[in-house]
């Protein structure tokens, strides 16, 4: 609900995934990740955000390899909050979206997620 340090979904090492199920089947068109500006890091830094990841449209939970909808970096020295298109458009809707985070900005004990958004059309 807020942006605070800390309030984040924060995972152990730098590499993880989040699987979302939406309220309805949208063909995605863009994703939104949001980090804590290095302003407001107690640090100076945000070493914990997320650098190097892609997204996948899922049929159902259970399914091993979704269809990749695109691979990004979050930029550190960029906006807190930044928006990646669909790279690889597909034919299908999907309800169920898996974010795959590959490395942070160089933390080495957690990476934090504060926010992740899935855009589309019904």
């Amino acid at each position: 609900p807020d942006m605070y340090p800390g309030n984040c979904w924060a995972f152990k090492g730098s590499q993880g995934y989040l699987v979302v199920r939406l309220s309805m089947k949208i063909y995605p068109t863009a994703f939104t990740v949001e980090h804590i500006p290095k302003t407001l890091s107690p640090t100076g830094n945000i070493t914990s955000a997320p650098r190097n990841f892609s997204v996948y449209g899922l049929d159902d939970e259970y399914q091993e390899e979704g269809k990749l909808l695109g691979q990004y970096v979050y930029d550190q020295g960029g906006e807190p909050l930044q928006m990646f298109p669909v790279m690889e458009k597909s034919e299908n809707a999907f309800q169920i979206v898996e974010l795959r985070i590959f490395s942070n900005w160089g933390h080495a004990e957690y990476t934090c997620l504060y926010r992740f958004r899935v855009h589309g059309k019904p």
